[in-house]
């Protein structure tokens, strides 16, 4: 079972504050310590220079009165040269508090040692050797304080750190929650959103954060899909209205057909018009077909290296308009080009005025194939819709789909180009496809 990312946050906090806790607990615990050390040890030599004193004056160890020397804690020791002790505070045996190595070094300069115990202090202690007029005097603690201060930051540490671990935990959470809060506003608001209700768009909050980077985001791409789904119920409503009107006639021409009372030449008539609109039904399921396969990148291409020029001239002479055009080889679907050219020299001959002419180009390292007219051109801002779906400038005009330059396009994206319109200075549209330039090595 997936844990919530709430409380997988919350237990990723938890697990980086334990690693933190920890680590500065360990770093205050030998911080401490080794503060305690340097005190103690600080804290001997002191006591070593007073009882030196004590020693060159001729005093006793035996006769200290507490002030240098308390009882329990510190105790001293005056060695000779052969380890002997001339001198003890109470409590210690007559055996000398240091082995031989190191009563050697203790001649020569202070040294420190630690025992675990000394004669009548079952503790452990930390003793300063020092040499003083050809003896040695050793001064010592016990350690038990240094301990007992340790012991006690360490429970401190072992009860207050879970119980701080605990409510950072808690506070993990807290600001976990709090974190997600927005994504869980627009989780649930993105739950209420359907296909009828689109135009919704997910809350977010003006924080400038990742949060809401991610909801803008999202709504940028509800947008998209709110444009998709209305483009495709676009293109079913056009599609079905473009089909009705020849599935009708056609429905029409069979019926009289069919009528015991046409004549010959009437029934022959009919029949070539259901004809016609069968075939005009052909033409609009084949280009609702390409621009289906467009919408889903799959249209499909059969590339050969083709001269353009020989192309433009073979639909040139097919609808008997001018031609110009200079030798070009690319690799493309001749094809496909074939009926782009087709439909804009359809167009243009059934919207324009004038002669038409076939130009094909280079410029840029493309080749261009434009398509001129000289009548009065596109109606006011509708170039910039041209090669939209059935898009016609004269909506009173029953004559074509609207497909014709929405497969123009189509065919020039498959081919990495691109399609162009507008209208010339002198008059006239101009409509063009731009295709990569790619000649036979």
């Amino acid at each position: 079972m997936t844990l919530p990312i709430r409380l997988r946050l919350a237990l990723v906090f938890s697990f980086a504050m334990a690693l933190v806790l920890a680590g500065a607990g360990w770093f205050a615990y030998a911080r401490v310590g080794n503060d305690l050390s340097l005190a103690l040890d600080q804290q001997l030599r002191g006591r070593a220079q007073d009882i030196s004193a004590l020693v060159r004056r001729g005093g006793s160890l035996r006769a200290t009165d507490g002030r240098l020397v308390e009882r329990g804690e510190t105790f001293a020791q005056l060695l000779a040269t052969d380890g002997t002790v001339d001198d003890a505070t109470p409590a210690l045996e007559q055996r000398s508090l240091l082995h031989s190595d190191e009563l050697a070094r203790a001649r020569e300069g202070a040294v420190f040692v630690n025992r675990p115990s000394v004669p009548g202090l079952d503790e452990p202690a930390r003793m300063l050797a020092v040499p003083v007029d050809g003896r040695v005097l050793v001064a010592g603690t016990t350690r038990e304080n240094r301990a007992e201060t340790l012991n006690s930051l360490r429970n401190a540490f072992l009860i207050g750190g879970p119980l701080a671990l605990l409510l950072a935990s808690f506070g993990g959470y807290a600001l976990a929650g709090a974190a997600l809060r927005p994504i869980e506003g627009m989780r649930r608001r993105a739950a209420e959103i359907s296909t009828s209700s689109l135009d919704e768009r997910l809350p977010v909050a003006e924080t400038g954060d990742e949060v809401a980077r991610l909801g803008e985001t999202l709504n940028a791409m509800l947008s998209r899909i709110e444009q998709g789904v209305l483009r495709e119920r676009r293109f079913v409503a056009d599609a079905s209205h473009q089909l009705r009107t020849p599935l009708a006639l056609l429905t029409t021409e069979l019926e009289l057909a069919s009528s015991r009372a046409r004549s010959q030449a009437e029934v022959t008539d009919a029949l070539r018009s259901a004809a016609e609109s069968t075939a005009r039904l052909s033409r609009l399921a084949d280009d609702l077909l390409l621009l289906a396969r467009a919408d889903d990148g799959r249209v499909p291409l059969k590339t050969e290296e083709t001269d353009l020029a020989d192309l433009a001239r073979h639909v040139a002479e097919r609808f008997g308009v001018r031609v110009a055009a200079e030798p070009l080889v690319a690799r493309v679907d001749p094809l496909r080009v074939e009926q782009a050219l087709t439909n804009l020299v359809d167009n243009a001959r059934r919207h324009g005025a004038g002669d038409v002419t076939l130009t094909a180009q280079r410029r840029n390292g493309r080749v261009e194939l434009h398509v001129l007219d000289e009548g009065t051109g596109f109606p006011d801002g509708f170039v910039e819709h041209a090669f939209e779906r059935f898009s016609r400038g004269d909506q009173a005009s029953p004559d074509g789909s609207g497909l014709g330059l929405a497969i123009v396009e189509t065919i020039a994206n498959a081919h990495g180009g691109e399609a162009h319109a507008g209208n010339r200075p002198g008059g006239g549209a101009d409509v063009w496809l731009a295709l990569p330039l790619r000649p036979v090595q």
